[in-house]
């Protein structure tokens, strides 16, 4: 039997957390009317109205201002250069297109975690959480915690901010031979648009996009306007899913990704991070998660070497479908890694020399088990260990009942599967059965420190934990396979 020390934390979703982002009116029209409605009211009212929403938000009042004053430059553009305006009128008119999104009220949950960029305690391992939060209209955003493991194995786990910030949109630059193969991988291209790319350099901008995009429609003389414009609208699209995002705030917990693009437009679910090491021994950060935009989903992947920057790039290839793919944290023999769920059932193994671009992939497990037999998949990215790869994995049983399990591979030969548990690593109790979605234990990722897996777990989409477990016990109670 292997023993699960599970700890007493316990990460509650908080519907005084808050998102704090422009609010955008339906339309142009409404936004013009916003607008004379406030310039109508007279400044002596103005004054009392910010005072009073600096004391009735629950936020410090340099916060609040910052982000009235924010706001209001996003409004600049639609009011005369000739009127003179004082730093209260600033705040008021921004004040009318501020809103804040509780972006965890439903829901907190599925965490994955790697270790933090940053280590500077001595006997302490410093680490990063991701979470899947839900708020209002059920969607989906990652928000970021941050704790600390002592050597006995002791987990703290830093206090949330309050506020959370979108981060801003930085210039992205596109290479066209990776845009035109993910646009052909999507079915994309056609005789409309292909003439687009003729028009671009090797390397451009979303600017040089759109301005090349507005060449070929002023020079379209065919009776094909209407093909023409959609075919180009399919590129921007593409083009808006793969983009560069950045955080000015210090506070890792007052960073959340919120939906960014047409393919997020209703959510980002499941980040499985994982530190990876490159082949000239530099670190990257990767993520792949499933946008969805409430009619399909899609698989996408974060990159970032700080936390704080963060490139977004849709994965293409006939590989790259369906949830739950987990990056291994190194190249195996020259190649890329990737775990997936091809077929909804069962667990799969890819290689790719483009970490972008998934076409090679293979059936590793096939549900076996009574607590699995509806089908499997992984709980993270693969752990490299003495024996070899360490793959957490979960299992939908009767009831749809998710569990844990774990399953080693080859360290040479990944498609080499050499040990399973037949019995799950965890499962819910009977007083971990309710919830927002019941019956499920579920993890997107943990990692291993002296022979200990460090495992964090939500609880019916409700509560996420910690457990520490003995990776010795683990192996030693796998079935032997080969």
């Amino acid at each position: 039997m292997i023993n699960i020390n599970k700890l007493p934390i316990r990460i509650l979703p908080s519907s005084s957390r808050t998102l704090v982002r422009p609010f955008v009116p339906g339309s142009e029209s409404q936004v013009e009317h916003i607008l004379s409605r406030i310039f109508s009211t007279p400044k002596s009212d103005r004054e009392r109205i910010v005072d009073n929403l600096h004391k009735r938000l629950e936020m410090p009042h340099d916060i609040s201002k910052r982000m009235f004053l924010i706001h209001y430059e996003n409004m600049k553009p639609r009011i005369p250069a000739d009127m003179e305006l004082n730093d209260i009128d600033k705040q008021f008119i921004g004040a009318y297109f501020t809103q804040q999104y509780a972006l965890e009220s439903t829901a907190l949950f599925n965490p994955s975690i790697v270790p933090h960029p940053v280590q500077d305690k001595d006997g302490v391992t410093r680490f990063i959480f991701s979470l899947r939060a839900i708020g209002e209209g059920h969607i989906s955003s990652i928000t970021f915690m941050e704790g600390e493991i002592d050597k006995d194995f002791n987990i703290t786990v830093k206090d949330n901010s309050p506020i959370i910030y979108e981060p801003e949109r930085k210039d992205h630059i596109y290479n066209k031979k990776r845009i035109v193969k993910k646009a052909n991988d999507l079915e994309f291209l056609s005789k409309f648009n292909e003439p687009l790319f003729d028009l671009l350099s090797d390397e451009f901008t979303f600017d040089d996009l759109s301005s090349a995009a507005s060449r070929l429609i002023n020079s379209n003389i065919d009776n094909n306007h209407e093909e023409l414009i959609n075919s180009l609208d399919n590129i921007r699209k593409l083009a808006l899913s793969n983009f560069t995002l950045i955080f000015d705030t210090d506070d890792i917990s007052e960073r959340a990704l919120y939906p960014a693009s047409p393919s997020q437009s209703n959510g980002l679910e499941d980040a499985r991070f994982v530190k990876f090491t490159n082949d000239d021994g530099e670190i990257t950060y990767y993520a792949t998660f499933t946008a969805y935009d409430g009619k399909k989903i899609m698989p996408e992947m974060l990159e970032t070497v700080d936390f704080k920057e963060f490139s977004v790039s849709t994965l293409s290839g006939s590989g790259a479908k369906n949830k739950g793919m987990a990056l291994f944290p190194r190249k195996v023999n020259g190649k890329y890694m990737m775990l997936g769920r091809q077929d909804n059932e069962s667990l799969y193994i890819m290689q790719s020399d483009d970490i972008h671009f998934w076409y090679d992939y293979k059936p590793l497990l096939q549900p076996t088990f009574d607590w699995e037999l509806t089908q499997i998949g992984n709980g993270g990215s693969p752990i490299e260990i003495d024996e070899g790869w360490l793959v957490i994995t979960h299992g939908v049983g009767p009831v749809r009942t998710y569990s844990l399990g774990a399953v080693l591979l080859d360290k040479e030969n990944p498609y080499k599967v050499i040990g399973r548990l037949e019995k799950p690593l965890l499962s819910p109790a009977k007083n971990e059965s309710s919830g927002y979605v019941p019956n499920v234990i579920y993890t997107c990722g943990g990692m291993v420190i002296d022979r200990t897996l460090i495992l964090p777990y939500a609880i019916s989409d409700v509560v996420t934990k910690f457990a520490t477990i003995s990776v010795d016990e683990i192996i030693n109670s796998m079935k032997k396979i080969g």
